[in-house]
């Protein structure tokens, strides 16, 4: 037995899906554990691009079972679109099993999440609006709708009609919009209902079993450890735990855990509001974001971006007990001719031991940079480690210096070739 678990360590959009891509292959089972359509992996396999944004990146090997765990919210219309897409390709989608425990995204979350962030006004979140976080707050109010009881037309027609007639009074009442007629809603997401049944089981039960069989599990997360709901630089988090979630999002105990791998990227961004300390507002700042086609695959907003920020992935480190980094999009930072990794915050001219809770902290911190000189050389032909330029060996080392955390893979490209591999993960 054999379980990865894969974390972002930034604030999202590190290079997950490349790198649960190519260890997929090595996985018999790929489980996405949290998160729902907000978030967005962009795989190349070959000439071809694939955008994900609810299947699990392993979708794209034949024969692997992927699942949506229990962690997840679905929007049925979404992961239905995302499963005509991947056979349009050619992709085999037989695979695919959803949590009959994993929460249902309706259509009143969506309208809730979109006039919640206008009333924010300039204390705005920068939520993607596909109502993630309206879902997640139905799960905790106990008031929320299941896959299985999608699948039970009675249930679902009983719990629909008290959901709609609280949440139409509260889209009247309050912001001033039409709410849902309850049979136009009922009876879409029966019809979606009819066309998931085939995918929905026990999705714990099923892991139990190939975990138990000795089957290689790989557990994908969604955003990353900064926008963790717990751990991350809260309010402008995500409604679920990326950085800790795998357990509780899959239904598997913290004893079948073997590894887990922080994905890092080779500088650092975020989209949305939100203190960045290392954040760049200049030529350089804008040369990565064309370079690294650093815009949203979900949203399509540009990321903001910023010098490799080693005090987040350090942090990152301890929160989520990762073993190993990957770090994603070295090849972006090959023509920078001098490089800044932050090593440290100051606050009111004292040196921070930890990683600061409060927001107001963390916007007033003054990064304490280390210069390191840039190769200015090509490096996405390159597939051994030793083979890069010493300078891009060095900014790599000094990194794991500072988090604390051994190097395990260094992604030069998009592509699966284009992968250096220092250690084992399975």
């Amino acid at each position: 037995m054999s379980a990865v678990v894969v974390i972002g360590t930034q604030w999202g959009d590190e290079g997950k899906g490349k790198v649960v891509d190519y260890l997929a292959e090595q996985a018999d089972v790929v489980v996405r554990y949290q998160g729902g359509n907000n978030a967005g992996h962009t795989v190349v396999v070959g000439d071809k691009e694939f955008k994900l944004q609810l299947l699990p990146s392993g979708i794209l090997y034949k024969g692997k079972t992927c699942i949506l765990g229990n962690g997840v919210v679905v929007d049925p219309a979404v992961v239905l679109r995302e499963i005509k897409g991947m056979q349009d390709k050619g992709i085999d989608t037989s695979s695919l099993r959803i949590s009959n425990r994993a929460h249902v995204i309706m259509p009143y979350h969506r309208l809730l999440d979109e006039v919640e962030e206008i009333a924010r006004g300039d204390k705005k979140i920068g939520t993607t609006k596909n109502g993630i976080g309206p879902c997640y707050m139905d799960k905790n109010s106990r008031t929320g709708i299941r896959m299985v009881d999608l699948m039970d037309k009675e249930e679902f027609s009983e719990k629909l009609k008290y959901n709609l007639a609280a949440k139409n009074k509260l889209f009247k009442a309050v912001y001033g919009v039409e709410g849902f007629d309850y049979e136009t809603v009922l009876n879409e997401y029966l019809g979606y209902a009819e066309k998931l049944r085939e995918h929905v089981v026990d999705t714990s039960a099923l892991l139990h079993e190939k975990l138990k069989a000795g089957k290689r599990a790989l557990f994908e997360g969604a955003q990353a450890t900064m926008l963790d709901l717990d751990h991350g630089t809260y309010p402008f988090v995500t409604s679920s735990n990326p950085a800790g979630g795998a357990c509780v999002g899959a239904g598997v105990g913290p004893s079948q855990i073997s590894k887990v791998v922080g994905v890092v990227k080779a500088y650092t961004t975020r989209v949305g509001e939100g203190p960045f300390p290392t954040e760049l507002l200049d030529d350089v700042g804008e040369y990565i974001r064309k370079a690294g086609h650093e815009f949203g695959t979900v949203t399509g907003r540009a990321r903001r971006c910023g010098w490799l920020d080693a005090c987040v992935v350090r942090y990152a480190g301890y929160v989520g007990g990762i073993d190993y980094m990957a770090i994603t999009r070295l090849d972006i930072l090959d023509k920078v001719e001098t490089l800044k990794i932050c090593v440290g915050y100051k606050y009111k001219g004292a040196l921070l031991s930890e990683f600061p809770a409060s927001l107001k902290v963390l916007a007033a911190v003054e990064p304490v940079y280390e210069e390191l000189p840039g190769w200015q050389e090509t490096t996405s032909h390159i597939r051994k480690y030793e083979d890069l330029p010493q300078n891009a060996r060095r900014y790599l080392e000094r990194l794991s210096e500072v988090s604390g955390i051994a190097i395990g893979i260094v992604s030069v490209g998009p592509g699966r070739d284009q992968t250096i591999v220092l250690a084992d993960m399975f």
